[in-house]
């Protein structure tokens, strides 16, 4: 079982800075790739970023691209989202997600992970 732990979330202001945590927990994750999405009401959940645990590729979505940063450090099993420059429509609840494999091309697909975090609450006002 992977347990997966958020924090960083908060109130800011449009063109501030946050950067999210997400705590890994309970298995060896060398194969893992682990992602951020995020979520409004009402909506489907939206990949932000991905990051696979053993060779720290990564990717991102248009939307984020060149203002978010994933990145992960192994000896703490933690695993970031520096966002910068954020925007109201950037509000949303942030997830951590962990797949136990390689994902690849499914990197962006919310139903290709297996585990979850609890979320965190990111607001943008303008």
């Amino acid at each position: 079982q992977v347990q997966l732990v958020e924090s960083g979330g908060g109130l800011v202001q449009a063109g501030d800075s946050l950067r999210l945590s997400c705590a890994v927990s309970g298995r060896s994750f060398n194969s893992y790739t682990l992602g951020w999405f995020r979520q409004t009401p009402g909506k489907e959940r939206e990949f932000v970023a991905v990051i696979t645990w053993s060779s720290g590729v990564t990717g991102s979505s248009d939307s984020v691209q060149g203002r978010f940063i994933i990145s992960r450090d192994n000896a703490k099993n933690t695993v970031y989202l520096q966002m910068n420059s954020l925007k109201p429509e950037d509000t949303a609840v942030y997830y951590c997600a962990a797949a136990g494999r390689y994902l690849y091309a499914r990197s962006r697909l919310h139903s290709a992970y297996d585990y979850w975090g609890q979320g965190t609450q990111v607001t943008v006002s303008s």
